[in-house]
């Protein structure tokens, strides 16, 4: 079933997603930045209404990517910088150490731009269950 068949639109591709991460944009719609400040996340999207913060603990799995990003550039630089032998152990310790502390912390909001991304890619906003929650808080109260 393709988008003009279902009325809804399909979700953008991997490639899209990524790109606008890195960007700090709004996955979904692509125009309004995702971050007020440092740390502090527009949620929605003032732009589309795409909500970052989907559920308690969602946005937790932007852990592992800027885990995985950070591990990733250590070994590489480790293994680049001693194989080279520009460095003394020591000083490879202090740049590794000090890149290993202050890479996650910039790194942050990119980390947490691609997780929403990748999930705006597999999972759109809203699924079915949002979608059912959404129309459940739209009632009345008092009528079932």
């Amino acid at each position: 079933m393709n988008e003009a068949d279902s009325g809804e639109p399909s979700p953008p591709t991997l490639g899209t997603c990524v790109g606008r991460a890195l960007r700090l944009k709004c996955p979904a719609c692509g125009q309004h930045k995702m971050f007020r400040n440092w740390i502090t996340m527009v949620d929605p999207c003032p732009a589309c209404g795409r909500k970052f913060d989907r559920a308690p603990g969602y946005l937790l799995g932007s852990i592992y990517i800027n885990y995985g990003v950070t591990a990733f550039l250590i070994v590489v630089l480790y293994f680049g910088l001693f194989l080279s032998k520009s460095l003394t152990g020591s000083q490879l310790l202090w740049v590794l150490s000090g890149l290993g502390l202050l890479f996650p912390l910039w790194f942050f909001r990119y980390a947490r731009a691609l997780w929403i991304a990748f999930d705006e890619r597999w999972d759109p906003w809203p699924n079915d269950e949002e979608r059912r929650s959404m129309a459940n808080e739209a009632k009345p109260s008092g009528i079932e």
